[in-house]
């Protein structure tokens, strides 16, 4: 058996990748790691409800931006208030893409990873 623990994405700049996410989705940092030699940093962002973790790393020696291919992939996260979510989103403008036929929208972190929006089912 196995259970979902973590997903990582790579950035660019950790601390304003932070930001970003606490500040679009309440995200905190639960724990961080770092490479003796200053190689890497890591840092495991938490919603306080699940134990799900989305890592962050940082790579020194990876100064150009990140080929993400044509973002076909994505994290969804599931919003509690979506209208109040995605007026939010609107008001710092990082949606990228919307579906209002399915219910749902994407937002686009500072390195150019898609994350899905969906309503919370109740």
């Amino acid at each position: 058996m196995f259970t979902f623990n973590h997903y990582n994405f790579n950035v660019a700049d950790l601390e304003k990748s932070i930001a970003f996410y606490n500040e679009a989705l309440g995200l905190t940092p639960v724990s961080r790691k770092e490479a003796s030699d200053g190689s890497f940093q890591i840092v495991f962002l938490g919603d306080g409800k699940t134990d799900f973790r989305l890592e962050l790393t940082w790579l020194r020696d990876h100064p150009q931006p990140y080929d993400l291919g044509e973002c076909e992939f994505h994290l969804a996260l599931q919003a509690e208030d979506y209208e109040a979510a995605h007026a939010k989103h609107e008001k710092m403008g990082c949606i990228c893409f919307e579906n209002p036929s399915m219910g749902i929208y994407f937002i686009s972190d500072p390195d150019g990873y898609w994350l899905e929006i969906i309503p919370s089912r109740k």
